[in-house]
């Protein structure tokens, strides 16, 4: 039970903050490397996770930076509940009834006034972000934020959705989720992969400083 118990919070772990390393895991885990090595093999074996392929990064040898993994689709998928199946059926009869678009802004407003209660108006743009990621975290999305280039924009990264099976079946939820997302900021923001799309996390750009010409 223990091993399983372990190869379950390697997966978790690598869904909500991969890429990441196996010496960050062991770390993060309380487990040791060749313990973690393990785990990484055997999720590597079925699918569940793969390499992340750094751009730009061809170098070999000595300087050549640590592997880092992110989870596949298969693990994804294998993160999420057992009610999956009966969900995608049920949104498939809602799309074939003409109630889905209903079904969906009626969830998406549930998610959105939790959101907008755990976020501070009256705070920075970065730590209504930070509010916003730990409120998706309670509601089992595995949320973490990473600054973007220039330091202009942050990233909302969500490295499983517990609702990813309906997202697959019905794209409306990923949109409605965005703007959701905007509404609560009270800012314009951008989804720029997701993973019912099959990227290995949904990430979404929020602007957090007005940029602003440069006088003369």
């Amino acid at each position: 039970m223990g091993t399983d118990t372990t190869r379950d919070r390697v997966l978790g772990l690598i869904a909500s903050a991969g890429p990441i390393t196996a010496a960050t895991l062991a770390a993060e885990l309380g487990v040791t490397p060749a313990g973690v090595r393990r785990h990484l093999s055997a999720l590597a074996d079925d699918a569940l996770i793969t390499e992340h392929e750094q751009p730009g990064t061809h170098v070999r040898g000595r300087g050549r930076p640590a592997k880092s993994y992110v989870a596949t689709t298969e693990g994804q998928r294998s993160l999420t509940t057992a009610y999956s199946s009966v969900a995608v059926d049920a949104v498939s009869f809602m799309r074939e009834h003409g109630n889905l678009s209903e079904f969906v802004d009626g969830k998406l407003a549930e998610l959105e006034e939790t959101l907008r209660a755990a976020v501070p108006a009256d705070a920075t743009m970065e730590e209504r972000v930070e509010a916003l990621s730990r409120s998706l975290a309670e509601q089992g999305y595995a949320t973490s934020v990473r600054p973007g280039p220039g330091g202009f924009t942050v990233q909302l990264c969500q490295g499983h959705c517990p609702v990813q099976s309906i997202a697959e079946e019905a794209p409306e939820w990923c949109e409605a989720e965005t703007r959701a997302f905007s509404r609560v900021l009270d800012v314009h923001v951008q989804r720029l992969s997701t993973l019912a799309g099959g990227a290995h996390v949904c990430t979404t750009t929020i602007p957090v400083t007005a940029v602003t010409a440069k006088e003369g």
